[in-house]
């Protein structure tokens, strides 16, 4: 699929956006070249928000459509949650023969 839009895609604005933050972070621009990255930097920043938010909006609605249950909006306390808990056996792999035995 070819773009013919003047608006970057979802990636390259990110990484766009990575570079305009490098340059501000060394500090070496002079005062209205930081400005004016900064004001890109900006309108690179809304322009993925609202593309995620769009992708957002596109996967709410295919899982209703597949019947899926209902959507749990992200908190920063369910990703610890989830990133604290041990992962789930895979089907996959074989028992553990040392599970069971007493020590």
């Amino acid at each position: 699929m070819v773009r013919t839009s003047k608006t970057p895609d979802f990636e390259q604005a990110l990484d766009e956006l990575e570079k305009l933050v490098e340059r501000l972070e060394h500090g070496d621009l002079p005062l209205e070249e930081a400005l004016k990255t900064f004001e890109r930097g900006v309108a690179l920043t809304r322009q993925c928000q609202s593309a995620l938010k769009s992708a957002q909006q596109k996967v709410e609605i295919l899982l209703r459509r597949s019947g899926q249950a209902e959507i749990e909006p992200f908190s920063e306390d369910t990703a610890e949650e989830e990133t604290q808990r041990p992962p789930a056996p895979s089907a996959s792999l074989p028992p553990d023969p040392e599970e069971g035995v007493a020590s």
